[in-house]
C-alpha cells in the first residue's frame, strides 16, 4: 500500500517540548507506512534538525505565536494553500494557534484525519478571566473539529473529559523517551566547565514565565540565608533570561546562580549535576524530567507537572508552584538523602516506541 502522508503543523520550528515531540514522531514513523511533512511558522532549530534528518518542511510564513487578526487570516489562507498542495492523508496539529487554524484548513480540504496534540491547555495559563474564556472556546472548537485529541497530562486528560461534545475524543498518550547516551560526571563537568564542588542543582528549560525561574532563583537565596552551600545551574535561554540575571543580582545570588545559555543535547550532560529541579507554574509532561530520571538525578518540581510521572517515578517531590519557601525545603530534605544513599536506580516508564504505537494507531 502507498505510504500515508502525514502533515505535522506548528507554530514556531524553534525547540522545545511541542517541538520535540514533532520531531521524535516525523523521524521516526515506520517509512513504509507514513511519509510525513512538517508544516511550521517561525523557523529554527527544528526546521535544521529535520532537514539534517531527510524530512520535508513547509515553511508558511504569516503564521506567528500572536494573536493578529490581519496576520492570522493571511496565515490561514497560507495554511489553507499548504494542505492542498501536500494533500495529507493525516493531518497532526500541535500549538494552539496553529491547531486552530489548521483544523479550519483541514475541515475545509476535507482531510480524513484530523489529530489535535494538546501540550497543556493554554487556558490554564496566569491571564485575565475573559482572555481565558476566550482561549477556552479556541481549544474546544479545535478539538471539536477534530478526530481525536491527544494529551500528554493525566491532568489534561481530566479537563478534556469534561468538554461538551468532545469528551470521547481524548486519548492520554504520555510522551516517551530514548534514554541519551549520558556522559560521565567528569566528562560532562568538563564540557559544562563546571569545577564547582558544592551540591550541583540544574534547571534545564526555556526561560518563560511559565517555567517559574524565578521561584527557583529566591529558593536559592533562602538556603544562601540558611548558610546551605549550592550551585544553582540554569541551562537555555528565553525572553526572560536578563530579567532572572537581575533577580539574581538582586537577591545577592550571582555567585551561586549560573546562566550557561542553550547547551546542544545537553541531556547527555545531566550526570554533572546532584539534584534536578523543574519550577514550572504551568507544565503538561517535560522531556526533561524523563531524562533526569533516567540520569538516575532526584527531582523537584511542583505539583502542575503530569500527575503520572510523580506517581511513576519513587525520586520525585512534586511541591506547590510559586512557592519558594518549599522548594527550598524540598531541597535540603533531597540533598540530605543523597548524601546518605547510593544513587538511584535509573528507570525509563516512559517509552517512545510505546507513545509512536499509540499514536500511529490513531492515524
Amino acid at each position: 500500500m502507498k505510504p500515508k502522508k502525514v502533515l505535522f503543523l506548528i507554530t514556531k520550528a524553534t525547540w522545545g517540548g511541542a517541538q520535540r515531540y514533532v520531531y521524535d514522531l516525523a523521524t521516526h514513523l515506520p517509512q513504509d507506512q507514513f511519509t510525513p511533512i512538517v508544516a511550521f511558522g517561525e523557523p529554527g532549530r527544528l526546521q535544521k534538525t529535520l532537514t539534517d534528518a531527510g524530512i520535508g518542511t513547509r515553511h508558511i510564513p504569516a503564521l506567528g505565536r500572536d494573536v493578529a487578526l490581519l496576520s492570522d487570516l493571511t496565515s490561514f489562507f497560507q495554511i489553507l494553500a499548504c494542505v492542498w498542495r501536500v494533500k495529507p492523508d493525516v493531518i497532526h496539529l500541535n500549538s494552539s494557534k496553529a491547531a486552530a487554524l489548521g483544523a479550519l484548513a483541514a475541515r475545509a480540504l476535507f482531510i480524513p484525519k484530523i489529530i489535535f496534540t494538546v501540550h497543556g491547555w493554554p487556558f490554564k495559563e496566569d491571564r485575565g478571566v475573559l482572555v481565558r474564556k476566550f482561549i477556552y472556546f479556541i481549544s474546544w472548537f479545535t478539538a471539536l473539529l477534530s478526530n481525536s485529541v491527544i494529551v500528554v497530562s493525566k491532568e489534561d486528560e481530566s479537563i478534556g473529559k469534561r468538554m461538551a461534545l468532545v469528551g470521547r475524543k481524548i486519548h492520554y498518550i504520555p510522551i516517551g523517551i530514548e534514554p541519551p547516551k549520558f556522559l560521565s560526571r567528569d566528562e560532562a563537568s568538563t564540557s559544562l566547565s563546571i569545577t564547582a564542588a558544592v551540591p550541583r542543582i540544574v534547571t534545564i528549560a526555556e526561560l518563560t514565565l511559565n517555567k517559574g525561574v524565578r521561584y527557583a532563583i529566591d529558593a536559592i537565596a533562602i538556603l544562601k540565608s540558611r548558610g546551605i552551600e549550592v550551585s544553582y545551574f540554569i541551562i537555555s535561554d528565553g525572553e526572560e533570561r536578563a530579567k532572572l540575571e537581575a533577580l539574581a543580582h538582586e537577591r545577592n545570588v550571582s555567585d551561586r546562580v549560573h546562566f550557561l545559555g542553550f547547551v546542544q543535547d545537553v541531556a547527555r550532560c545531566l550526570k554533572a549535576f546532584d539534584v534536578f529541579l523543574l519550577p514550572s507554574i504551568k507544565e503538561g509532561m517535560p522531556y526533561v524530567l524523563l531524562e533526569a530520571a533516567a540520569a538516575n538525578l532526584p527531582i523537584i518540581t511542583t505539583n502542575v507537572v503530569n500527575p503520572d510521572v510523580v506517581d511513576r517515578y519513587e525520586n520525585i517531590r512534586a511541591v506547590p508552584p510559586a512557592n519558594p519557601e518549599a522548594l527550598a525545603e524540598a531541597l535540603i530534605d533531597v540533598m540530605r538523602e543523597r548524601s546518605e544513599t547510593e544513587l538511584f536506580p535509573s528507570r525509563n516508564h516512559f517509552s517512545l516506541s510505546d507513545m509512536l504505537k499509540k499514536t500511529t494507531n490513531l492515524y
